[in-house]
């Protein structure tokens, strides 16, 4: 399927975009499609990074977080499977794999993250991030009380919602624009790296 969107050339987009983008090619070795398709509108762009990278980078702005980088992947590969986004279930998949060197683990959270190999902290976490995701409005004290008891602060707790409800946004603009994984996407932290 084709997205429903044309991706622009690299060699239209502002200087600032272009590089950042260059510079993810560099690191990957492919342009992920998600760059492309949200810098046919620049100033929508460059708010939506930056909000991501608050989220999953949070040294990137100076803050700390006690959320692993695998933790804040798994938020978004079981909150995204939630939401029928194949797009992001296929790339943060990759990320979440690399990041906790388990070549099985995405498709057993994007599939049902219950029954998937992950410690009861990061069940916990994944619990409330479900909640957000489908019943926001039934968030009560009970719930920051299973986080907390998993040694999670009310800092960790925003962080789990943000990060659910700015993947239910991508999400969202990832299906209905039509938005296809990358291929390189599929293997990647499914193998051993070949050096």
């Amino acid at each position: 399927m084709n997205p429903r969107y044309p991706l622009p050339e690299l060699t239209d987009l502002p200087d600032d975009i272009r590089q950042r983008i260059l510079d993810v090619q560099a690191k990957a070795g492919f342009v992920p499609n998600v760059f492309l398709m949200l810098a046919r509108r620049p100033a929508e762009w460059r708010a939506f990074f930056a909000y991501h990278d608050a989220l999953m980078m949070p040294e990137t702005v100076g803050r700390t977080s006690n959320l692993t980088k695998g933790e804040r992947e798994m938020i978004v590969v079981a909150t995204s499977a939630a939401n029928q986004c194949l797009y992001c279930v296929v790339a943060h998949g990759a990320i979440l794999r690399i990041y906790e060197k388990k070549p099985l683990i995405a498709d057993q959270v994007a599939i049902n993250y219950r029954k998937a190999d992950i410690s009861p902290r990061q069940r916990a976490i994944l619990d409330f991030a479900m909640k957000v995701c489908q019943q926001s409005h039934a968030i009560d004290d009970a719930d920051f009380a299973a986080l907390h008891a998993h040694g999670l602060d009310d800092e960790d707790i925003w962080d789990i919602a943000a990060i659910t409800a700015f993947f239910g946004l991508s999400n969202r603009m990832a299906s209905f624009s039509g938005m296809q994984p990358n291929d390189e996407f599929y293997l990647l932290g499914r193998l051993p790296k070949v050096k």
